[in-house]
């Protein structure tokens, strides 16, 4: 297990209240939401996760110094099990009991309970930050990141659902009429406000970004562009300055 810090500590309470988290109530403290999660992915959504995983390994497979990895908000591990097929050495953490309990039954690496603007660990513990599908719903992504390249030796590389894609209209949709929970309190992203928020946030490291989207229909003559189209986009960021 990777050593932990004296960081503070973040209590979790039963009830109603651990269906809160940043002052709001949040899906992946619902066992409703939470329950249904893997069979999401087994579901509907198996030929985008191919896409998705193809991507990222893309990315991040181009800096052969990342040997391990810390994936915040693994939720049930789905990524994080596939980080260690694909060679790297992954460690999962994520605020939500229940998403960690099913994990624990499904991954056998080292998960962490923790907030991800307050990172449990000392600086430049793994060698990058990953966020698969869990940046949108933080409240203050700038902390987040500059957590990340704290403990993230040589960067961060993020999975991200697409602001500009032709199924917006439908998510927005789905969240008035109570039909999928899993987008109420997202905030969606493009590549150019992704960059825009990094920038923000590193004002005074050397890195290099480089992006690629996915998650186009079916019939479309390609899977994968660098076109800021599409369901799916991911996103590396390259750390120069060590």
């Amino acid at each position: 297990m990777k050593e932990i810090t004296d960081r503070p500590t973040f209590e979790l309470t039963p009830g109603s209240e651990l269906r809160n988290w940043q002052g709001r109530k949040e899906w992946f403290f619902n066992r409703d939401d939470t329950d249904r999660y893997e069979q999401y992915y087994e579901g509907p959504y198996k030929r985008q996760e191919v896409w998705q995983k193809r991507t990222l390994e893309q990315l991040i497979k181009k800096d052969a110094r990342v040997k391990t990895l810390l994936e915040f908000g693994c939720g049930t591990t789905r990524f994080t099990r596939w980080w260690h097929e694909i060679g790297i050495e992954a460690t999962g953490g994520d605020i939500s009991p229940f998403m960690l309990a099913q994990g624990r039954q499904l991954f056998g690496g080292d998960l962490v309970m923790a907030d991800s603007h307050h990172m449990p660990f000392k600086d430049h513990t793994f060698d990058a930050l990953a966020f698969v599908t869990t940046f949108e719903y933080y409240q203050n992504p700038v902390q987040v990141i500059r957590e990340a390249v704290r403990v993230g030796k040589y960067g961060i590389v993020f999975g991200m659902m697409n602001r500009n894609t032709p199924k917006l209209i439908r998510r927005k949709v789905q969240q008035a009429i109570g039909r999928n929970n899993y987008y109420v309190t997202a905030t969606f992203y493009t590549p150019k406000t992704l960059q825009a928020l990094i920038r923000e946030a590193l004002p005074d490291r050397d890195y290099t970004i480089s992006w690629n989207a996915t998650g186009l229909p079916k019939w479309f003559p390609t899977q994968q562009w660098r076109v800021p189209y599409g369901d799916f986009f991911g996103l590396h960021v390259k750390l120069n300055d060590v």
